[in-house]
C-alpha cells in the first residue's frame, strides 16, 4: 500500500508526520510523494489562522482530485477542533485528532478492511494526553537538518491563541529518550539539531524527577559529532538565569534563538494575556545580545488584535525598530472561534491590519538586510543543505545565526559542513563563495 503525506503548518507538525509514516512503513506501507498515485492521503492540518484552513481545504481537494481512489486521511490540530467542518469536506474517509494520532495505523487498517462509508471521526478529548514515543530510526524530514519533538501542548491561554485547544496541556518526553534521538541523529550524519514543541521553555515542569529546559541543553551539548543544537521558539519568561547560561556558554548550541513578542505595546500585551512585558522582553533581548556574538535573533509579531490602536502599533514599530532583530514572522489577527479575542470589542478593520502589516514586514526586511549586509567579507562555517536553491541552483548553506547563503560549488556536499566566504548581499538572498569543506 502507497501512502502520501500533506503536511501544513508548524514544524511540530512536520514532526508529527514524520512518526506516522515511520509507523505506517512499520506495518507495510510504502511512503510516495504528494501528488503521486497512492492508496492513502494523509492531510496533517493546521488551525493556527483562517488562511491555515483555507490551505486545509485545498490540501484535502487537491488529494481527493489527483488520487479519486485513495482513501483520504485528515489528521491535525484542525481535525482536533473542526472535526464537524473537516467531515462535511467530499471524499473524506477518516478523521483522526492530535489526542487519537498514536491510533491513526490501527484506525486506518479497520477503515480499509471495510467498503466505504461516511467519514469515521475518531477525535478524543485532549486531557491527560501523554505525548507519543520517538521512532528509534534517525530521520529527518527529507532534509539536512533534523528537528526532535521534546514537548506538545500549552499551559498558557492566550486570548488570541486555538493552539491549547488543538494540542492540550503541556507534556514532556523523557530527558533520555530525547538524548537517544539527538544522538542516533548525530550518528546518522545530521550536525544540525532543533528541540521542537508548542511551548519548549515549559519542558520539565511534568516529569518527575522536575526537570528543565536547561538541563536538557547541558545534556545534549555534550553529544558527539553534533555542530549545533537550535531551540524553537521560547517565551521570554522562561529564560531563567541557567537558561541564560547554557545557551551563551555552551558551544554546541548555535548562537540563533526566537523569542516571540506578538506586540510592542504593554497595553496590547495585557489584551493578549501574555506573561511578560516589553520591559523584559527589551531586557532579556539586550542581554542575551551581549553574551552571544553575532546573534541570530527572530520574532513573532501579530497585527491587528483587537483593540490594537495607532499608538499601541506605533510602539510596536518603535519597540522592533531597536532591538537587534536579524529576522521577523509578521501575522496578521484573524479570529479563532472560541477564543477570547473573537469575542472581543475594537475589531481593527482589515484595510488598516493590511497597512500596518506591509509597514512591520518593511522595516523586518530592513532589519534581516542590516543583519546579513554586516556579514560581508568575513568567512562563515555552514551546513549545506541537500537541496540546491530551486531559483539559481546554487548550493544552499545555514550558518549557525540562521543566515542561509547561496554560493557555487559541486554535487554532493549535503550535510557536510563548510566554510563560505559571505560576498554580497542582493535584496533578500545572500551569496558566497566556497572556501573549504570538512571532513
Amino acid at each position: 500500500m502507497r501512502v502520501a503525506f500533506a503536511t501544513l503548518g508548524c514544524r511540530l507538525n512536520q514532526v508529527d508526520s514524520q512518526q506516522l509514516q515511520s509507523a505506517l512503513e512499520a506495518r507495510g506501507f510504502a511512503t510516495v510523494p504528494f501528488g503521486a498515485p497512492a492508496d492513502v492521503v494523509v492531510v496533517n492540518t493546521c488551525t493556527v489562522t483562517a488562511r491555515a484552513e483555507v490551505s486545509d481545504r485545498q490540501a484535502i481537494r487537491r488529494a481527493r482530485r489527483m488520487n479519486p481512489d485513495a482513501r483520504v486521511v485528515v489528521t491535525g490540530c484542525w481535525a482536533q477542533t473542526s472535526a464537524a467542518e473537516v467531515a462535511r469536506e467530499p471524499g473524506v474517509d477518516l478523521i483522526v485528532g492530535n489526542a487519537d494520532k498514536e491510533r491513526l495505523p490501527a484506525l486506518l487498517e479497520e477503515v480499509l478492511s471495510g467498503p466505504r462509508a461516511m467519514a469515521r471521526v475518531e477525535v478524543g478529548d485532549l486531557r491527560g494526553a501523554r505525548i507519543g514515543a520517538i521512532d528509534a530510526r534517525p530521520r529527518a524530514l527529507g532534509r539536512s537538518r533534523a528537528f526532535v519533538k521534546i514537548q506538545d501542548g500549552c499551559q498558557h491561554r492566550c486570548a488570541f491563541c486555538i493552539v491549547p485547544a488543538a494540542r492540550g496541556g503541556s507534556r514532556s518526553q523523557e530527558p533520555k529518550v530525547v538524548l537517544d534521538q539527538v544522538r542516533a541523529l548525530a550518528e546518522a550524519g545530521y550536525p544540525d539539531v532543533t528541540l521542537t514543541g508548542v511551548d519548549i521553555g515549559h519542558y520539565g515542569w511534568d516529569l518527575y524527577p522536575r526537570t528543565s529546559l536547561a538541563a536538557l541543553v547541558r545534556s545534549l551539548a555534550g553529544v558527539p559529532r553534533l555542530r549545533w543544537l537550535r531551540l524553537s521558539s521560547v517565551l521570554p519568561s522562561y529564560f531563567t538565569d541557567d537558561l541564560v547560561d547554557a545557551v551563551g556558554t555552551l558551544p554546541a548550541v548555535a548562537p540563533h534563538l526566537h523569542l516571540p513578542l506578538q506586540s510592542g505595546s504593554d497595553r496590547v500585551l495585557r489584551l493578549m494575556r501574555r506573561p511578560y512585558h516589553t520591559g523584559m522582553y527589551r531586557g532579556l533581548v539586550n542581554r542575551l545580545a551581549a553574551a552571544i556574538p553575532g546573534l541570530g535573533l527572530g520574532a513573532d509579531v501579530i497585527v491587528g488584535h483587537p483593540g490594537e490602536t495607532d499608538e499601541d502599533f506605533e510602539a510596536t514599530l518603535a519597540l522592533v525598530g531597536s532591538l537587534p532583530f536579524s529576522y521577523l514572522h509578521v501575522f496578521t489577527y484573524s479570529d479563532r472561534k472560541g477564543t477570547e479575542a473573537a469575542r472581543r470589542p475594537g475589531h481593527v478593520p482589515a484595510a488598516v491590519i493590511r497597512e500596518r502589516s506591509q509597514r512591520l514586514r518593511r522595516l523586518g526586511r530592513e532589519k534581516s538586510h542590516a543583519f546579513r549586509s554586516a556579514l560581508v567579507g568575513s568567512a562563515r562555517e555552514v551546513l549545506v543543505l541537500e537541496a540546491r536553491d530551486h531559483q539559481t541552483g546554487l548550493l544552499s548553506g545555514l550558518t549557525s545565526n540562521y543566515v542561509e547563503v547561496l554560493f557555487p560549488g559541486p554535487d554532493g556536499l549535503g550535510r557536510r559542513m563548510a566554510t563560505v566566504e559571505i560576498a554580497e548581499v542582493r535584496g533578500e538572498r545572500t551569496h558566497g563563495r566556497l572556501v573549504e569543506v570538512r571532513a
